[in-house]
């Protein structure tokens, strides 16, 4: 009996380590790790501290915490926020000593530098971790577990920080070969911090006084505004002292984005939007949030996980909306214990409260252990040479062509908020066709990361017009004056949303061996047409849209694919439909032929994947996960429809909150047809992601909030009523002003002379006429009758009653138009 108590008790003291609230993973560390965080002395920092420092405490991060915070001696006094956070306190530098330059960004690297300086902290540590005060932390960010050595830091992949790829890099540091876009996370030996501070800081200051290159199309800042100093001040530091990152685009993602297959980021990084359902969260909207301070009050309450089951069906979109309610949930989680730390009262039950203090919640956002076969898996890959064998992710490049018009803005818009949200891979560049004229008055520069190209619309030797030309002669551009590191490059169309990553490991592209997706009408592959145009008519594949090929063989192809393409414009003797499949007989798909013909020359044969590309409209393959929409023909859904081709010069993109007619509502389909119901639901998701693009757009342009719009505006609610009685809104004509420091035009219509003066003349005569006639019967009802006085009391009780129904309805339709607007 004594053997078996004994036993038990070992068991129960061995079990007081495996089963009790610290986690396996929270066991002392080989080396010491310390977490630093950036903040300001605002209420808007004050609540991202609260959520980071929860998620710190909920994750089980190894060694202490510091917050850096940045402040001025006038802003310290009053400040109320020193107990959240274990804090250092530093000299703000957001209005810079010397230039006078207000750039609170600064104030991370110099934060640092004075943490390395004057904190004991710093010379009893190993490794450090630097995170962002907006980002939730899922489980243990432990360098040496990442991969990260002495030498060889591990950080999150930016991709959008092109700078490095061209002349900002060349400008700013000695070795431009070893810029690595990176930030975010980063992980790193203490002896690399130290080489790396001061350097950091200094190269902020030097691009931040570099105004001649804050351009979109040098640094990927839409605002381009030189915002984004700090995060290239970092880089160009690290390629100075020679720091080679290991990057991991796992372990950190933004809500709102698409996780990949199998991948647990152990970060999230809450900087962009991101909605669930009818929900939605923007730290921006946030600035000036007394909520840490505010007692009981939290942000609102996302939807339940259970909600969220029955809201996608799609596993890994809705692992994605998880992400999403886990982000906010925390925070709001960190708040809850933050207003009982602060000594307010016991909040009232509610379903949410008792959702935060459930198992269930405790459950979902237990700590996220790294995959260490994976992390091994791709710091091997990073060893390799580019194109080594073995390697198991190539790096991806994602092109487009456009012009220098409204129409092709608003598609811009659309696919690059797409390729964000995809979770493609590597980085996306407009290929913008201009001619000098068009680019002296273009004002799209910050849509996307761009690559300007000599237009082709009007062939400089035929005069021919034929802008799909600029195509071929976009990417034989690209590929002669841009560098590029990608083994891959993706081509798209404009008029294309992505659902989806489109990879070559998945779809199985090779060198010599490219993937696309079919356009059967391509019968010229079959007949005279390959014949007279190729010496190989039978290696002829009918493909275009979505084009996966090896950067090898676009360089040897991009040439032919130009020239085809002017020999096939050229043969106006075979644009018969018969000969070519083009309904207009016009030439129009001669750039479609003449990649066709091109590939031929080289032989270079397409693995043609059906399961790629969907025009809505199409009923879908059953079980199909389609990745790219292709809006390149009229489609509807019951009576609404969508026709890009009637938005051709619409400026959607410079009129604040302009967007397209709203789909129908899914959950009013019939769903008796499922391959029908199925084709409408994808209809919907198309035009939705457009919509949701442009309000996006609208809002990063500092968009007047659409709930204080100007009473001119608010006067024309009544007219929008009776439009949408009838479907017919067009939303674009109640646009607002856009701020005049963004160029923008005026999208509200003046009033006009001539059939809406008449027609207001008409409707106030015949009111007119009206009341004249009813004060005649009135006056014959009072001269006539008697016990008029009464009725004639009721009778105006009664006006009085109907005038104030129309004045709520009215009203309720002004809130919801506010709403409408203000998604």
């Amino acid at each position: 009996m004594e053997k078996i108590l004994s036993l038990a008790l070992i068991l129960a003291f061995l079990g007081c380590f495996g089963s009790g609230q610290t986690p396996p993973h929270k066991q002392e560390a080989p080396y010491r790790i310390h977490t630093l965080f950036s903040v300001e002395c605002r209420n808007y920092f004050d609540w991202q501290t609260v959520g980071l420092m929860r998620s710190f405490k909920k994750a089980g991060q190894p060694g202490p915490v510091t917050r850096l915070l940045s402040c001025t001696d006038e802003d310290m006094k009053k400040y109320k926020g020193m107990h959240l956070a274990p804090t250092m306190e530093v000299p703000s530098m957001s209005r810079h000593p010397k230039t006078g330059d207000w750039y609170p960004a600064i104030n991370k690297p110099a934060g640092i530098v004075h943490w390395l300086k004057h904190s004991k902290d710093a010379e009893n540590v190993d490794w450090v971790v630097i995170l962002d005060a907006d980002m939730i932390i899922r489980g243990p960010i432990i360098p040496w577990e990442l991969g990260a050595e002495k030498g060889r830091p591990v950080a999150a992949l930016y991709g959008y920080l092109i700078g490095c790829n061209n002349i900002l890099a060349k400008l700013h540091t000695k070795h431009p070969e070893l810029c690595d876009k990176v930030g975010g996370l980063l992980a790193m030996h203490i002896d690399d911090l130290r080489a790396l501070a001061p350097l950091w800081l200094s190269k902020t200051e030097e691009v931040r006084e570099d105004r001649a290159h804050w351009a979109t199309n040098i640094t990927g800042d839409i605002y381009a505004s030189g915002w984004i100093s700090e995060m290239y001040g970092y880089s160009f530091g690290a390629a100075e002292v020679g720091l080679r990152h290991k990057i991991n685009d796992d372990l950190m993602i933004y809500p709102g984005y698409i996780p990949r297959e199998g991948v647990e980021p152990i970060l999230l990084h809450y900087g962009l939007p991101f909605r669930v359902g009818n929900w939605s969260f923007s730290k921006l909207e946030h600035h000036e949030d007394n909520i840490v301070y505010d007692c009981g009050r939290l942000f609102p309450e996302p939807p339940y996980p259970r909600e969220v089951k029955e809201m996608e069906p799609d596993p890994n979109k809705r692992r994605a909306l998880f992400l999403n309610i886990e982000c906010i949930n925390t925070i709001n989680e960190g708040l809850l214990l933050q207003h009982t730390a602060n000594g307010c009262p016991k909040p009232k039950w509610s379903r949410y409260l008792s959702f935060l203090k459930s198992k269930s919640f405790a459950e979902l956002t237990r700590p996220k252990l790294l995959n260490h076969l994976n992390i091994l898996a791709k710091a091997a890959g990073q060893q390799q040479a580019i194109g080594e064998p073995g390697r198991p992710y190539p790096k991806i490049h994602t092109i487009f062509s456009t012009e220098c018009t409204p129409y092709f803005d608003w598609q811009t818009v659309g696919l690059v908020h797409s390729f964000h949200l995809s979770g493609q891979p590597g980085n996306i560049t407009r290929l913008l066709s201009c001619t000098d004229e068009d680019l002296k008055k273009y004002e799209g520069h910050d849509l996307a990361p761009t690559h300007y190209v000599p237009s082709m619309s009007r062939h400089p030797l035929t005069g021919d017009w034929y802008p799909a030309i600029n195509k071929p002669a976009a990417v034989l551009h690209w590929l002669n004056h841009a560098d590029t590191d990608a083994e891959f490059i993706v081509i798209l169309d404009a008029d294309m949303i992505m659902r989806g990553p489109i990879t070559p490991w998945e779809f199985k592209a090779e060198r010599g061996r490219p993937v696309s997706t079919p356009y059967d009408y391509l019968i010229g592959c079959n007949n005279e047409l390959a014949k007279l145009h190729t010496r190989h008519p039978d290696a002829c594949d009918k493909v275009g849209g979505v084009i996966i090929m090896h950067i090898d063989d676009l360089r040897k192809f991009a040439m032919l694919w130009l020239h085809k393409t002017e020999e096939v414009r050229a043969d106006k003797a075979h644009y018969s439909r018969n000969i070519t499949g083009d309904v207009y007989e016009s030439g129009w798909i001669s750039e479609m032929y003449g990649y066709s013909f091109g590939a031929a020359e080289l032989k270079l044969r397409h693995i043609i994947n059906r399961k790629i590309l969907i025009y809505p409209g199409y009923i879908p393959e059953p079980g199909v996960k389609y990745r790219v929409f292709h809006y390149g023909l009229e489609f509807s859904v019951g009576n609404w429809s969508f026709d890009k081709a009637n938005w051709r010069d619409a400026d959607m993109v410079n009129k604040c909150w302009a967007q397209f007619p709203e789909p129908p509502d899914p959950s009013t389909l019939d769903r008796s047809d499922k391959s029908i119901l199925q084709r409408d639901l994808l209809s919907i998701e198309c035009a939705k992601k457009l919509n949701e693009a442009l309000r996006l757009h609208h809002k990063r342009r500092n968009c007047p909030d659409p709930s204080s719009l100007s009473k001119s505006i608010s006067d024309t609610t009544e007219e929008v009523v009776n439009h949408r009685k009838f479907g017919i809104v067009n939303q674009i004509h109640h646009a607002v002003h856009m701020p005049r420091n963004h160029s923008m035009e005026s999208s509200v219509p003046a009033e006009k002379d001539g059939l809406f003066s008449s027609l207001r003349f008409w409707v106030i005569a015949i009111w007119a006429f009206c009341g004249l006639g009813f004060l005649l019967v009135m006056f014959v009802l009072f001269s006539g009758c008697k016990g008029k006085g009464p009725r004639s009391k009721s009778y105006r009780s009664k006006r009085r009653s109907s005038y104030s129904g129309f004045l709520d309805m009215n009203g309720r339709d002004r809130h919801l138009k506010n709403a409408e607007l203000s998604l």
